[in-house]
């Protein structure tokens, strides 16, 4: 047997067909819908990020390899469906991309900078927005964003219409209503449902508040969580030269050793 060229997308498209045969395929992958797989999607999207962050381009190639694969596998159950093909996947970004940089493709002049063409672009969107029937300026932000971001880009997306607070300053004194607002309802006996929802709202707001800083919340909550992680792992090193681990510690104890922790990163 000829064994196809690896570096060609037609093997790979080759390898989901086979994988998704029910004669001789795989059972599990047979068995796979597009909800089942959007879980992975998101996740090696993910994976994608993190060996971004850690710059390990041998660990981004195989991530990237496993998002396209991700792609495939969609495309190959829209394909067995009737609904479209992999060409179509290809055609329809290739479509957009040229449709929306106009100043590449096309004879558009003046836009020169970045930050131009991110107007341009948006601009661009607005107008595809416009020439559909009861559109909303929030259609088409994914639903299945993480909420942080999917919250910044409503707000952005409010914000281009003139709805939006006119400074920091207010958004953080609408902040502190909202941390009040679960303090309220959390001392009335608020059923669990209210509290939750105040808290929603709280994020919300420090959304918001992160968006008018030009601060990235995901980014900045994604530190926060290694700080955090950081500084913990050194109270358990400490501890553990103790003798001891965090369940035999007190409060004040850990509390210590947070702070030489922080001390320490100074």
């Amino acid at each position: 047997m000829i064994r196809p060229n690896p570096r060609d997308i037609s093997a790979l498209l080759d390898i989901m067909r086979r994988l998704r045969n029910p004669d001789g395929g795989c059972p599990w992958d047979v068995e796979q819908t597009f909800a089942s797989i959007a879980p992975y999607t998101i996740e090696e999207a993910y994976e994608v990020a993190g060996a971004i962050e850690e710059e390990n381009w041998d660990h981004l190639k195989d991530e990237l390899g496993d998002l396209l694969f991700q792609v495939v596998f969609h495309a190959r159950m829209a394909e067995e469906r009737g609904l479209f093909d992999f060409g179509d996947v290809v055609a329809a970004v290739t479509d957009k991309m040229v449709r929306r940089h106009p100043h590449v493709f096309g004879d558009l002049a003046g836009i020169d900078t970045a930050e131009a063409q991110i107007n341009a672009w948006e601009k661009h969107k607005a107008r595809e927005r416009a020439e559909k029937p009861d559109a909303s300026l929030l259609d088409d932000v994914p639903r299945a964003l993480p909420a942080l971001t999917r919250a910044l880009k409503l707000q952005k997306r409010a914000a281009s219409a003139g709805f939006d607070w006119d400074s920091a300053l207010r958004v953080v004194e609408k902040l502190t209503e909202e941390a009040n607002e679960i303090v309220e309802a959390k001392a009335s006996g608020a059923p669990q449902s209210d509290i939750e929802e105040e808290v929603g709202d709280l994020l919300f707001v420090v959304a918001n508040l992160a968006r008018h800083l030009k601060v990235q919340p995901e980014d900045a909550l994604r530190a926060a969580n290694e700080k955090f992680s950081r500084r913990f792992c050194f109270i358990e090193q400490s501890l553990r030269a103790q003798g001891k681990s965090p369940h035999d510690a007190t409060l004040d104890e850990m509390e210590s050793l947070w702070q030489e922790a922080k001390r320490g990163e100074r």
